[in-house]
């Protein structure tokens, strides 16, 4: 139980560091394949080779793959390290504080290939700063959310700082996702000709600024003030053993782990689907992603009022099928016989909510997990449940950005198109996939 309630501003001053992390991984899922392997009408050039293993997982797939298997090891070794840390300071906000730095840095050096042009020292280059990238970006995200559990006590607390932290999220997202029209500001004001040029300073400017917001949380929360959680002393293997006997978690992992691996096949796509599907200028994805997070935020005060009323679980559920169903849409974008614009916005109004709701729900879900683990065990592990989480999490966003990058060797450019309108086909599985797993999930309510 906290030791004080955390106030409004210091709830607000914790979403602040999602807003930062969501801003350099979602730089990476939405400019990695694009910048490396871009369509042809998108003024970049091909950095690394379109080679085929087995015919059929293609380079960059080996290579988001390779630097999440080794940063997913990764995750549970932090997690121990946080549950178990006697630092006066507090368990979580030390590891998050020297995260920070290298962060930014080894985001920025993932776009400054070591030629520019297709070549296979740039796939070499790509593997090690990616990895590098996601273990620093770890050692902040692992204790960063093993903390939301800690400050809350009640569902309603947990379910309100989750929407807090969700609301941070998709503004990360919508930053991100607004990389080329920052781009386009770039070569304007600064009279840069080379587009790759203008990215990559765009891309530093926005890990500067995701660095700067990091550090809020950490400043403005006192952990020791607002957490009474203690150390755990449980070995790493006995508290990973312990967390996966959890059946429910079972259920939640891989309920989530679908639905990120669609999230990451659609995000890896969606510059693709503006321009090559849909015609329309890359500058309009930041358009549609800001118009996305503004109808999102409207549904938030509904979704946690019927959390309250009929629970989450029908929620979560409901959001999966819905999803399912705009994923098969996707499929049919640029045949429908009505503007362009419209279909785009069409599909921006119906994500919103199920979006939202998937964003807000399943921290609020974990952290009751984890809380109810705590009260039968008598031992904090909120960091390994977390750290679990996120193995899976990863796991999902990497082989769904190998899988949109797969894909892609099926058609990515205009009339040629085929591999593109099979990841929504892709999409659709994979969140019937977690609605077939989360009904499982049994919620335990008041």
């Amino acid at each position: 139980m906290p030791v004080a309630k955390l106030p409004l501003s210091k709830q607000l001053a914790y979403a602040c560091g999602m807003i930062g992390w969501s801003i350099m991984t979602n730089i990476i899922i939405v400019m990695l394949p694009y910048f490396y392997l871009p369509p042809s009408n998108a003024g970049l050039v091909p950095l690394v080779p379109q080679l085929l293993l087995f015919g059929v997982v293609n380079i960059l797939s080996i290579i988001a793959a390779s630097g999440r298997f080794v940063d997913a090891l990764f995750d549970p070794f932090i997690a121990s390290l946080s549950d178990k840390s006697k630092n006066p300071k507090g368990r979580r906000t030390p590891f998050m504080k020297w995260a920070i730095l290298p962060a930014v840095v080894f985001c920025c050096l993932t776009f400054y290939p070591l030629v520019m042009r297709q070549s296979g020292s740039n796939a070499a280059w790509l593997a090690v700063t990616m990895t590098l990238f996601f273990m620093s970006v770890t050692a902040y995200i692992i204790p960063y959310n093993a903390l939301l559990p800690e400050l809350t006590e009640t569902p309603e607390e947990k379910v309100k700082l989750s929407s807090f932290q969700q609301a941070g999220f998709v503004v990360g997202i919508m930053i991100a996702a607004s990389v080329n029209n920052y781009a386009d500001v770039v070569q304007y004001l600064f009279h840069i000709t080379a587009r790759d040029i203008a990215v990559q300073y765009t891309i530093w400017g926005l890990a500067l600024f995701a660095g700067i917001i990091m550090m809020i949380p950490i400043f403005a929360i006192d952990e020791t003030k607002y957490s009474s959680s203690k150390p755990s002393h449980l070995p790493i293997l006995a508290a990973i053993s312990k967390t996966f006997s959890n059946v429910n978690f079972k259920y939640y992992l891989i309920s989530d782990f679908s639905f990120y691996m669609s999230l990451s096949v659609i995000s890896s796509g969606m510059l693709y689907f503006v321009t090559v599907l849909l015609g329309l200028p890359e500058s309009i994805g930041g358009a549609l992603m800001g118009a996305m997070v503004v109808l999102s935020l409207f549904f938030y005060p509904l979704i946690n009022y019927l959390s309250k009323k009929i629970g989450k679980k029908p929620l979560v559920l409901f959001s999966f099928a819905l999803l399912s169903l705009i994923f098969v849409a996707m499929y049919f974008l640029g045949k429908f016989p009505i503007s362009a614009y419209i279909q785009a916005y069409a599909l921006v109004l119906c994500t919103s909510f199920p979006l939202a709701a998937l964003g807000i729900l399943p921290n609020a879900i974990l952290a009751g997990i984890a809380q109810e683990d705590a009260n039968e065990t008598g031992e904090n592990r909120e960091g390994m449940f977390f750290a679990v989480k996120y193995l899976f999490v990863k796991m999902g966003q990497t082989l769904g950005i190998a899988l949109f990058a797969f894909l892609t060797v099926y058609g990515k450019d205009p009339g040629h198109d085929f591999g593109l309108r099979l990841s929504g086909v892709c999409g659709f599985a994979l969140c019937i996939t977690a609605f077939i797993f989360f009904s499982r999930f049994k919620e335990k309510r008041g």
